[in-house]
Order: structure tokens, then C-alpha cells, then sequence
């Protein structure tokens, strides 16, 4: 029984669903698993032999935050299998939705100094009622770019389920840890 971290980063609490989506699937397959905020203080890597991280999008890019917490634990992360997930609306478009075509995965991953040794993109939730004035509005011009909705009082959930289930048996399938496999 392998012991996972799940951390996100989480604009408006969509992310953090995921994550704690992805927890309840380990755990009831019997993984010990902690899912928490990538700001929680209490956060301590070496306590576990996997570590997933998945993160939003805001205005076109991840938070620095991210890439700042993987450069300070780059140490730890690649001692350990791991994970990355990318949530964004992008990824409800056909042909946007997998790991290889997400442009914002992509870029993500092209600047950040680790190597999951997994990676999903998931889409996120529409709900303009939830973001403050300028979001709302940024989404909105991004929404009416590409097609999307731009009615303020749109709702859409378009987070397949399935698939964030189908990460998490992947996830269960990476190994405990590279620490152990070289030992």
C-alpha cells in the first residue's frame, strides 16, 4: 500500500474537486492518501512515496506559485513517482483535451524543470456568477475566442468524471516510489 500526496492549487475551488476526487478513488482502493493545498504550510514531501500536483489556469497560464514550489521541492519531486494535472476550459474542445495536445500543458510543461512521470489535463467549470469582475471578463473575451459561452449567467461543468476516475488508476499503478526501486 503505496502513500500518496495530492496537492493542488485551486483559483475557485474546481481544482481542488478534482484532487479530492482523485484521493477518495486511491483510498478506496487502499492507498493511504492526504490531499491539501500547495499553500498549506503543513505540507511535507518526504512523508510520502508519491506526489501528484494539479493546478488551474488563470488568465492563460498556471500560477507561479506552482513553478515555484516544484523548483524549491525539485529534489524531493524527482525522487519520488509523480503526477501533474492541468485543469482548464480549453480542454473541453476535441483534439484540446489530451496531455500531448493542451496548449497550456504544453507550455507548462516545456518551463517546468521536473518530468512527471504522469500527466492528464482535465476540463474545468463555466460559472461566471463565482469570479470576480476582471476574470469574469478576461473569460468571458477567452469564451466568446473560442467559441464558448459568454452569457454572464452561464453554469457548465464540462470536468469528465470518468476520466479523472480513469487517472486515478493510473496513478495507483506508478510504482511506490524511485527511492525504493533503486534500493
Amino acid at each position: 500500500m503505496a502513500s500518496t500526496l495530492i496537492l493542488y492549487h485551486s483559483g475557485y475551488g474546481h481544482t481542488r474537486r478534482i484532487a479530492e476526487r482523485l484521493g477518495r478513488r486511491l483510498e478506496e482502493g487502499g492507498e493511504q492518501v492526504a490531499v491539501l493545498s500547495l499553500d498549506d504550510p503543513a505540507v511535507d514531501l518526504e512523508r510520502y512515496e508519491r506526489v501528484i500536483i494539479g493546478a488551474s489556469i488563470r488568465n492563460g497560464k498556471h500560477k507561479p506559485e506552482v513553478i515555484d514550489f516544484i523548483e524549491r521541492n525539485l529534489a524531493l519531486l524527482e525522487s519520488r513517482s509523480g503526477g501533474f494535472f492541468s485543469v482548464n476550459l480549453v480542454a473541453r474542445k476535441p483534439g484540446k483535451n489530451r496531455p500531448e495536445t493542451n496548449p497550456y500543458l504544453v507550455k507548462f510543461l516545456e518551463n517546468c524543470p521536473w518530468t512527471p512521470d504522469l500527466v492528464g489535463v482535465f476540463a474545468g467549470n463555466l460559472d461566471y456568477s463565482r469570479y470576480r469582475f476582471f476574470d469574469r471578463h478576461i473569460i468571458r473575451f477567452i469564451m466568446w475566442l473560442t467559441k464558448g459561452p459568454t452569457d454572464l449567467n452561464t453554469k457548465v461543468e464540462y470536468t469528465d468524471w470518468d476520466e479523472v476516475d480513469r487517472f486515478a488508476g493510473r496513478i495507483a499503478e506508478l510504482p511506490a516510489g524511485r527511492a525504493a526501486e533503486a534500493a
